[in-house]
């Protein structure tokens, strides 16, 4: 375990405190906080997955960067902060040392939050889809940068598999050549994000939290390259996205994003906010639900984690 007193990071006391004592932490992202919702739901939703992870018995660390300074679990003041400052840049892992330079403030994506867990001694990491593949990779060769510290950092990710508007068999490939072990909780298809199901099939399938904990002890005996476990819980079935509002609304948007020559980074924001819009809201419904119950699985696989 990395120390927790490391002069770059900030944890805050509660954090601090748990790591040292070896309490249950999971790590929450930010960037659905700044960017991903509307105000005040945002700080709403904020403060409600926290206690989610309150409720099950853990200690929530939700991780951004304010004023340059890595945020390991954040106070109320700063929760509000993320949730209210205009201008707040998304961050991603290779972004960090310069807004630490340039003493900028931002909420972490996938591959900065699991990074700075990491760094700061959190096994767990909650969030609601992971970047991947994205279509046309073969023309483009744009690839989301998860996926690389995924396969170099030891983090536990509960996710709801990878958003759908990426190429989700060659997201699936792509982790499997880099080394990067992927469970199916209580299912044997990988997740769809906003759907229950991708259709494609995972390997490996676990039934209780405690499995994924003797996952995480399994990495750690045999050593070797410091991978991430994924495990992939899909969203209730009753709470996904109407599957052919979603693949008709996806079609739509994929169109449009080709019509207007749209690339590069602002292809997902601009996919997911059509999604958005071309659904009513209910996209943003399920990815909630995902992340809801991707918060509750967590906290129970930390805690199992932390019955070593």
């Amino acid at each position: 375990m990395r120390s927790t007193t490391d002069s770059v990071l900030q944890p805050s006391d509660e954090v601090a405190e748990a790591l040292a004592g070896g309490a249950p932490v999971v790590a929450l992202e930010s960037t659905i906080i700044s960017h991903g919702l509307p105000q005040p739901r945002n700080l709403e939703v904020a403060r409600e997955l926290e206690g989610v992870v309150r409720a099950a018995g853990a200690v929530p660390a939700t991780i951004a960067v304010l004023d340059g300074v890595p945020k390991v679990g954040l106070t109320e003041v700063e929760l509000e902060r993320i949730a209210t400052e205009s201008g707040l840049r998304k961050l991603g892992q290779r972004d960090l040392p310069v807004a630490a330079a340039l003493k900028a403030s931002g909420a972490t994506t996938v591959s900065a939050t699991s990074f700075l867990a990491a760094r700061a001694g959190i096994r767990v990491f909650a969030t609601g889809g992971l970047g991947g593949v994205h279509r046309g990779w073969t023309e483009d060769q744009d690839e989301s940068a998860d996926l690389d510290t995924l396969a170099r950092t030891r983090i536990t990710v509960v996710c709801a598999g990878v958003k759908s508007i990426l190429d989700v068999p060659a997201t699936l490939q792509r982790l499997e050549t880099r080394g990067v072990s992927v469970v199916g909780y209580r299912t044997d298809t990988f997740p769809g994000f906003y759907l229950h199901s991708s259709g494609q099939p995972i390997d490996w399938r676990i039934e209780a939290p405690e499995e994924a904990a003797e996952i995480m002890r399994g990495q750690d005996a045999l050593g070797g390259q410091e991978t991430a476990l994924i495990v992939a819980n899909p969203v209730p079935e009753g709470q996904q996205l109407d599957p052919s509002l979603h693949d008709r609304v996806l079609a739509e948007a994929l169109a449009a994003a080709e019509r207007e020559g749209v690339k590069g980074q602002a292809i997902t924001p601009f996919l997911l906010g059509y999604l958005v819009n071309g659904t009513g809201g209910a996209s943003l419904e399920a990815n909630l639900a995902a992340v809801r119950g991707n918060t509750a699985l967590a906290a129970r696989i930390a805690l199992a984690w932390a019955r070593k």
